[in-house]
């Protein structure tokens, strides 16, 4: 398996995974912690936004990468409804969704992303030996 498909599923689970611990833990730190407010709730839609910018192209690549190894529909599929909800969180807002709305669609769709990246890699994985074993 290439280093680039290997660190680009990582990397997806990795912003997916920062997005739902964001969107959990941070309201709680603010509320145990109010001096860090300042510090720590920088805005909170700028904050979505630039997480957007690196998750949609990084998830992009590892799904492409993957694609082309395995063929899974379903994994386009789950990746693609998770991108989704988490475009549609970041875009809508909490003008729209209101506050507990955008974090529960935020972390469903983290969620999705995630656990479509963990089968993409596991899929190629299956793929790259399945490819060893024919060359021997």
């Amino acid at each position: 398996m290439t280093k680039l498909q290997h660190v680009s599923d990582k990397a997806a689970v990795g912003l997916s995974l920062l997005c739902m611990v964001h969107c959990l833990f941070l309201p709680i730190v603010l509320v145990l912690l109010p001096p860090l407010s300042g510090a720590l709730a920088f805005n909170d839609e700028l904050f979505h936004r630039w997480m957007l910018y690196a998750v949609v192209p990084i998830s992009s690549a590892a799904l492409l990468i993957g694609y082309f190894h395995h063929r899974s529909n379903k994994v386009l599929t789950i990746c693609l409804t998770g991108l989704g909800l988490l475009i549609a969180a970041t875009l809508l807002g909490h003008n729209v969704l209101g506050k507990y709305g955008e974090v529960i669609l935020t972390v469903i769709g983290s969620s999705i992303i995630a656990y479509g990246h963990l089968l993409n890699y596991h899929l190629r994985r299956q793929c790259n030996q399945a490819d060893t074993l024919k060359q021997d």
